[in-house]
């Protein structure tokens, strides 16, 4: 995997995790779950490029 997808992974769940926490705070759902939705999309993103560098080895 590259750096370069890593690091944009890494970016998309620290933005989940943000609007997770601002749902919390404002007691928003939408949001929230929005939140949980985008870090379940970075993992999913994550997993695909650590299977794709396992079949390039």
């Amino acid at each position: 995997m590259s750096a370069l997808d890593k690091a944009k992974n890494k970016v998309d769940d620290l933005g989940g995790q943000a609007k997770e926490a601002a749902g919390n705070a404002t007691g928003d759902e939408s949001t929230k779950n929005e939140g949980k939705a985008d870090q379940v999309k970075a993992n999913l993103k994550d997993a695909g490029e650590k299977v794709k560098d396992a079949f390039k080895k």
